[in-house]
């Protein structure tokens, strides 16, 4: 099995999050060559796919892969890696994006995974699933993290129940990060918990996403911009997320 360790680029993206991660865009008149793959006809179920790789087409950050898998050809893009045709990979944590515009090959696949070569619950990979309904491994011990000093600062709770308020503004949170995938959609994404908030209602946890690298289990202060209702496409939407974070604090 093909193994790369996760790059901190972009993902999600991606899966500890209650959502997933990147937009997909509408397929300019022509812009599928005349050659165009096979576009995925097969959705795969289950956290995993795994198969023959029959087609690669790079497009840093990513690679683009056609795989022939036991329910049929699917399309998956991953970090840069080295694969080669013929080769048996599996990608892990798959997340679903639909009518997805590649600006880069200038085409649009119909259906396309977006994951990683690396087994999230290993050692090397560092990292899991961004968004919820993937497993993580070992749940972190938040505790009661203290609140960030700055002017613009917010417990996590505090930035749920201000919402509108804070739609495209900046603010800055201190807590532990719960979940963490590098690498998706090209963006790290950050789950931060500081014992604020109510479970039972999501408001005890923060969706971040940025280009500064992280661990879980560390506890961070980030500043971003709140957005409200992201909808990034293929049923992956957050009623609150903080975007293009800094991690002005690693302890």
């Amino acid at each position: 099995m093909l193994r790369i360790l996760p790059l901190a680029l972009l993902v999600t993206a991606i899966v500890g999050c209650g959502s997933n991660a990147a937009p997909p865009a509408a397929e300019p008149a022509g812009a599928a060559p005349a050659s165009a793959p096979v576009t995925a006809t097969a959705p795969v179920t289950g956290d995993n796919i795994s198969g023959t790789v029959l087609e690669l087409l790079p497009a840093a950050p990513y690679v683009y892969l056609r795989i022939e898998t036991t329910k049929g050809e699917v399309w998956a893009a991953v970090p840069d890696a080295q694969v080669a045709v013929g080769a048996t990979v599996t990608i892990y944590s798959p997340m679903t994006m639909t009518r997805f515009e590649s600006k880069s090959l200038q085409r649009t696949f119909d259906l396309v995974y977006f994951g990683t070569l690396s087994d999230p619950g290993s050692a090397s990979a560092g990292g899991g699933n961004p968004h919820a309904g993937l497993s993580q491994p070992a749940a972190v011990e938040v505790g009661t993290v203290e609140k960030a000093t700055a002017a613009d600062a917010r417990t996590v709770a505090e930035a749920w129940a201000e919402g509108a308020g804070l739609d495209g503004k900046s603010i800055t949170v201190r807590g532990k990060v719960v979940k963490y995938n590098p690498g998706v959609m090209g963006k790290n994404w950050i789950h931060l918990q500081d014992g604020s908030g109510d479970a039972a209602k999501g408001t005890n946890d923060l969706t971040v996403t940025s280009l500064d690298a992280v661990e879980k289990g560390q506890t961070v202060t980030i500043t971003g911009t709140v957005h409200l209702n992201k909808d990034f496409g293929a049923g992956y939407r957050y009623p609150l997320i903080v975007e293009e974070a800094k991690v002005l604090k690693d302890l």
